[in-house]
């Protein structure tokens, strides 16, 4: 069926019941270690999961955590979330036990679907819940369950009924954490209306990102909203063939890409500095047609060098999980330029304002301002109430900083919050901050990004010490320590650097673009770090 005729649906889970009654043995998903579903047995495995979730108590609008690596039992678990109308939670299940503790009180979890690399750190939680909460439902997969948990074969043990249909898109879909300004971890709420406006918005991008025959690889974490959403979202609105790999390795991804025959290869920008130097890299990449990058800006450098070594294009992307994600394309620019992330997708609205945001204009677009969007794409606002959502008239403002060109293509500048974008991922400086000034002996922390040819960029500590007289190898392997214990790994410091005072404006105010800009000056080389 063309994309054109492609039918309409309440939800993302019923596209895969569409594609079942069409294309019922054709493969939809498969892993890298070769199991493998076609349409019509990824739409029984929901239907069973959907069936399962019920007979366990789950009921419309409760919450369901997924906290598993990119495996089949990830997407048939989403997908029987949202196909019983529950609340799907997907999260990073590297998390820590603190990490996962308190995303489960948040949203108040009623179960959690847990692999082997997260049970342990879901396990911890559970064993010491917040005061006053339930602990969760645990369901194992592949894992032995213990008292009081159930197995994922239990859960999909019958066979799936019937259930009604979706009658308001407006209900929540979906809890994506990321974090505002704050740094406090907060669960942007997608509803179903925002999902599948965006896997629409995409659809509708011309040259098409995805076609039918594509296979398209799933390397990105599914728990991430690139993953999620622009990736699995657009295999199954494309009805297209999706490689799951656990984890991206140079080597073994470039293997995969080739033993598979992937030709659509979204990724994130440390992918390019990881390959930038494998041999006969055109020759791996004989199968790709498009190479997509998001998650965070891509140099110009490194796309004119990187297509050079490869021959095959590089389309980027603005996108944001309170966007559900996917904002701008350079697939959509009339021409490739430098430094651009491309024009806005149809159905999206763009505009730049100022610090009283009022709306720039005419010449002033040249200018730098701050990103503000509207779409039926939109997240409505931050669990559980929905607050700092788009404004009454639909515009929403991103926090990030760019321009616009004469054709409406956008250019990023810089960000208003202080994130850190590691491999993909963002780092809140505040949380970092919180977890190293609770060390004993730390007085003050400041917490920035540094350039990271790997990862984009790194996390980066400063920390003032109580007593300058003590032994500060001792204070810095404390800190470590902690962090560890607390945080997920790409929020932890990749360095940590104890100084005598912390950069003040005369307000008091820590200037951490001062620190910012040493970290730049030592990537190009003109200090040390």
């Amino acid at each position: 069926m063309p994309l054109s005729e492609a039918p309409t649906a309440p939800d993302v889970a019923a596209l895969v019941r569409a594609a079942a009654v069409d294309l019922p043995n054709r493969l939809a998903i498969v892993e890298a270690g070769g199991r493998g579903l076609t349409w019509g047995e990824l739409d029984d495995e929901v239907g069973r999961i959907a069936t399962g979730l019920g007979a366990a108590g789950i009921l419309a609008g409760h919450r369901v955590m997924v906290a598993m690596g990119n495996r089949l039992e990830f997407v048939a678990s989403y997908l029987g979330i949202l196909r019983t109308q529950a609340v799907a939670v997907p999260v990073n299940p590297g998390s820590t036990p603190e990490e996962f503790g308190r995303m489960i009180a948040d949203s108040g979890a009623r179960l959690v679907v847990v692999d082997g690399t997260s049970i342990d750190a879901v396990r911890a939680a559970v064993e010491h819940p917040v005061e006053g909460r339930t602990p969760p439902q645990v369901v194992a997969v592949d894992l032995d369950a213990r008292p009081g948990e159930r197995s994922y074969d239990d859960l999909r043990a019958e066979s799936g009924r019937e259930v009604p249909p979706l009658l308001d898109p407006e209900k929540l879909a979906v809890l994506l954490y990321t974090s505002g300004t704050s740094g406090v971890p907060r669960a942007a709420m997608l509803t179903h209306r925002a999902l599948l406006a965006n896997v629409a918005q995409v659809a509708d991008v011309q040259p098409s990102m995805i076609h039918t025959n594509d296979v398209v690889l799933g390397v990105l974490p599914l728990f991430h909203v690139y993953g999620l959403g622009a990736v699995l979202g657009g295999v199954i609105r494309h009805r297209a063939k999706l490689v799951l790999a656990e984890r991206f390795d140079p080597e073994g991804t470039l293997d995969l890409i080739e033993d598979e025959a992937c030709s659509v290869i979204p990724v994130a920008p440390p992918v390019f500095a990881a390959w930038r130097h494998v041999e006969a890299l055109a020759e791996r990449l004989g199968p790709v047609r498009m190479i997509l990058s998001g998650s965070a800006p891509l140099a110009a450098e490194v796309i004119e060098e990187f297509t050079a070594l490869a021959g095959v294009p590089i389309h980027q992307g603005y996108g944001l999980t309170e966007a559900a994600p996917v904002v701008t394309s350079t697939l959509l620019s009339a021409r490739p330029k430098p430094g651009s992330v491309g024009a806005a997708l149809d159905g999206i609205d763009l505009r730049l304002v100022d610090e009283d945001h009022q709306p720039l204009s005419g010449t002033e677009t040249d200018d730098p301002g701050e990103i503000q969007i509207r779409g039926a794409n939109l997240f409505s606002g931050y669990w559980p109430d929905g607050s700092d959502g788009p404004a009454a008239d639909g515009w929403w403002s991103t926090g990030d900083v760019g321009f616009l060109d004469a054709d409406g293509d956008l250019f990023l500048v810089d960000r208003v919050k202080e994130l850190v974008i590691v491999s993909g991922f963002n780092v809140y400086p505040s949380e970092v901050e919180a977890v190293i000034d609770e060390v004993a002996g730390v007085r003050q922390s400041a917490v920035v990004g540094a350039p990271d040819e790997r990862t984009g960029e790194a996390v980066i500590a400063y920390v003032v010490v109580d007593d300058p007289a003590a032994d500060s190898e001792s204070l810095v392997d404390a800190i470590r320590a902690s962090c560890t214990e607390r945080l997920a790994a790409y929020k932890r410091p990749e360095r940590i650097d104890v100084v005598e005072a912390l950069p003040r404006t005369i307000t008091g105010k820590i200037r951490k673009g001062v620190l910012r800009g040493e970290q730049r000056r030592a990537a190009m080389g003109l200090l040390e770090p």
